[in-house]
């Protein structure tokens, strides 16, 4: 197979960072060598994952224990080059049979969060524990079933040594995910960001485009937005730019090196953060501002009370809720203070610009019209 001289996976190579696997890879794996020891008797070491995008890693086993109808099974996280906060995190998963029709349950154990507050992908109450991980999880436990007569049902409980202590220094206390980590994870890959390697692989990724004679390039906070421009636009994978957090390199390259056409795809809290002026769009570095959120829902016909629950809701997606069951636009307006803003840093280069925001499944939530 030939190799890929654009998109994300030849940005990464670029860096020449080494990737590393998500929690919700790690708690995955530990399931899986859980369960098979249940229905086996023995646990697989190294035990291999299929991820989303379908590639198959070997973890090794930190932990194994088995007492009667539960086994355990632990991973140590290696984030690769990121500098992850729960790098060298040991990630456990206990399973217990559960009588047949319960499906598989999720409990948060010791170091892993609980939902308190709206907002989230994840009901009240229930463990952070996020859905593509959940769903991962899902199809691994199936698997090992089929593999050797289980039903398939269980009770995953997943817990992550220290967590609550190394959730002190995540958003996580801010955002009513209370007891510990999130369990976090669309393809099972950490992706690391050195600033300068990856504004670095972006530029070249500029260059690789414009060099293909590609006249429309997408800049995509992740993989879940790659997928929504291919869908969207049909791009092919040299016209598509892994800008992670970096949408101020996107910008201030193209405006040196102009393409006809830019559209900007991602997350609905990381572009407004976006369209509020922020060009580094990396948690630490910015924030999603519910203020400025309110003030952009009031111009969309919003109430003054709408407002008031818009500028005090607990995330961005929860105040893009609100605005949705009171048909008020906020994703539209959004995605266009986002595009005007990146016309901003442009500076009059010969450069179309449009914005697509999407929600955690990748569903479009807000646009722009296209402007240059």
């Amino acid at each position: 197979m030939p190799e890929a001289k654009g998109g994300r996976g030849a940005q990464l190579k670029h860096t020449g960072l080494r990737p590393g696997w998500t929690t919700g890879a790690c708690a995955t794996a530990a399931t899986t060598a859980a369960y098979t020891a249940l229905l086996s008797g023995d646990f697989p070491d190294p035990v291999t994952i299929t991820l989303p995008k379908g590639q198959t890693p070997a973890f090794a086993l930190a932990v194994e224990d088995r007492a009667g109808d539960t086994a355990t099974a632990g991973v140590v996280k290696d984030a690769g080059d990121d500098p992850d906060v729960t790098h060298g995190a040991l990630v456990r998963a206990t399973v217990r049979v559960l009588p047949p029709g319960s499906g598989v349950v999720f409990r948060a154990g010791p170091g892993v969060g609980t939902v308190t507050r709206p907002g989230l992908p994840l009901d009240v109450g229930e463990p952070a524990i996020n859905p593509v991980p959940r769903q991962m999880i899902r199809e691994h436990v199936a698997r090992v079933a089929a593999a050797h007569g289980g039903s398939g049902d269980v009770e995953v409980t997943v817990s992550i040594d220290h967590g609550e202590e190394i959730a002190r220094s995540t958003w996580n206390p801010r955002l009513g995910i209370l007891g510990g980590l999130s369990v976090l994870g669309t393809t099972g890959i950490v992706v690391p960001y050195s600033c300068s390697a990856w504004i670095d692989s972006i530029r070249r990724g500029v260059d690789v485009a414009r060099a293909a004679g590609r006249t429309h390039v997408a800049g995509c906070t992740g993989s879940t937005s790659e997928k929504t421009v291919v869908r969207e636009h049909g791009l092919p994978e040299d016209a598509l730019l892994d800008m992670g957090d970096f949408a101020g390199a996107v910008l201030k390259y193209i405006r040196r090196h102009p393409v006809d056409r830019l559209t900007i795809c991602g997350g609905f809290a990381k572009l407004s953060k976006l369209a509020a002026g922020h060009l580094d769009l990396h948690s630490g570095r910015s924030q999603v501002d519910k203020g400025f959120l309110a003030e952009l829902a009031l111009r969309g016909g919003a109430s003054p009370e709408l407002a008031a629950q818009v500028a005090t809701a607990n995330t961005g997606l929860a105040a893009l809720q609100l605005c949705a069951a009171a048909d008020v636009p906020l994703g539209d307006l959004v995605a266009q203070e986002a595009r005007d803003q990146s016309l901003l840093v442009l500076r009059g280069a010969p450069v179309a610009v449009d914005v697509i925001c999407i929600d955690r499944a990748g569903d479009v939530v807000g646009r722009s019209g296209v402007r240059g």
